[in-house]
């Protein structure tokens, strides 16, 4: 059968810039949470006057959009199936790779302790088996490794198309890449779009990561006959 390979780019996924530890809402949390701030991701919910000045502020600090989708792809008939590769590219050019039949926690402190325990480590191992590996690689380096037949990119201001359409597309080819974005607001850099050779909208509304994810895997798994 087909392989998906699913992709959650510039993902607002990040441990606290090294110019923000010195913020006393930073200190404060870190304080809390008795972590060095270099070990605390960052979060709007705790962080949002310390990121005022950060750059491209709008589209960092929210790992709880990761969490959602994470659960969302790999509860999936097709995840479960060995069908759908998952990767994360963080905003700063780090990629995560989500091993097979992995279960992840259902808890956002759990799965953020996990994701600070990945960061500090590189890897989360468990029975000899990579559950989690986390490296230092672009955009352009993860689309090279994975060497895909298709990529199609998701965006409110892409050409108009249908989750069945899309998905047809997809399931056409034997080693597609799906690309959905994981920040908040905002649009995919030209350095990840140029890459694209189709760019569709499923929605005339702004739709989040993770309802994305949900709507294009069962469209697929339909299309590949394993919806039941």
């Amino acid at each position: 059968m087909c392989m998906l390979n699913l992709l959650i780019v510039e993902a607002a996924l990040e441990t606290i810039p090294k110019s923000l530890w010195n913020h006393p809402a930073v200190k404060k949390h870190a304080a809390i949470k008795k972590k060095d701030p270099s070990e605390i991701l960052l979060d709007r919910s705790y962080h949002h006057s310390a990121m005022l000045k950060l750059k491209n502020s709008i589209k960092r600090g929210r790992p709880d959009l990761i969490h959602f989708s994470l659960l969302e792809a790999c509860s999936t008939p097709l995840y479960l199936s060995n069908l759908l590769k998952v990767y994360v590219h963080t905003i700063n050019d780090m990629v995560i790779r989500i091993g097979e039949m992995v279960r992840l926690p259902k808890s956002y402190f759990r799965f953020e302790g996990l994701m600070e325990q990945l960061f500090k480590q590189g890897k989360i191992v468990s029975n000899n088996n990579i559950l989690l590996e986390m490296r230092n690689m672009n955009f352009s380096e993860l689309i090279t490794q994975i060497k895909p037949s298709l990529i199609i990119g998701l965006s409110r201001i892409g050409e108009e198309s249908t989750c069945q359409k899309v998905a047809k597309e997809l399931s056409s080819r034997e080693n597609s890449v799906v690309v959905v974005g994981g920040f908040p607001k905002g649009h995919f850099s030209k350095d990840i779009s140029s890459h694209f050779d189709h760019l569709y909208s499923i929605h005339k509304l702004s739709l989040e990561a993770h309802t994305v994810i949900a709507r294009i895997i069962y469209e697929y798994e339909k299309q590949i006959g394993i919806s039941h």
